[in-house]
């Protein structure tokens, strides 16, 4: 019987999209704002639960796979963004002990110079552009 049921549920899900980052993702959200409204009094709550199971089973069960694909990408790439801010903040925080980091005022690169070393001129490695800093 269950080998019957799984037969059946794999046969209805050919040609559909399922299951990506982004409907785990919303999933999350769903789950959260359930939990949320829960315990806080929040009128709206119940509706943005309702419509984002829709988002969540229409995404899931969507047969235009392309468009679906495309929004995933779109968010893979706004959430790889977003965690290599993070990523990048707790690197450059560790840095700012020991280097200080400055922009070539020509060209905008960033360069790193050990600090402890006084006054000192600073060539871009970029661009050749030699300025006097402070280190």
């Amino acid at each position: 019987m269950m080998d019957n049921l799984r037969y059946k549920l794999t046969k209805f899900m050919q040609g559909r999209y399922g299951v990506d980052n982004l409907s785990r993702f919303l999933l999350w959200i769903l789950i959260a704002l359930i939990i949320f409204t829960t315990f806080v009094r929040f009128p709206l709550g119940r509706i943005l639960e309702v419509v984002l199971l829709i988002v969540l089973y229409y995404r899931i069960f969507s047969k235009n796979i392309s468009k679906r694909y495309r929004e995933n990408e779109q968010f893979l790439r706004l959430q790889s963004r977003f965690l290599s801010f993070f990523k990048n903040f707790r690197s450059n925080m560790s840095q700012l002990r020991d280097y200080h980091i400055y922009k070539c005022p020509h060209c905008n690169q960033r360069i790193r110079i050990p600090r402890g070393k006084g006054h000192i001129m600073v060539r871009c490695p970029s661009c050749g552009y030699e300025f006097h800093k402070k280190s």
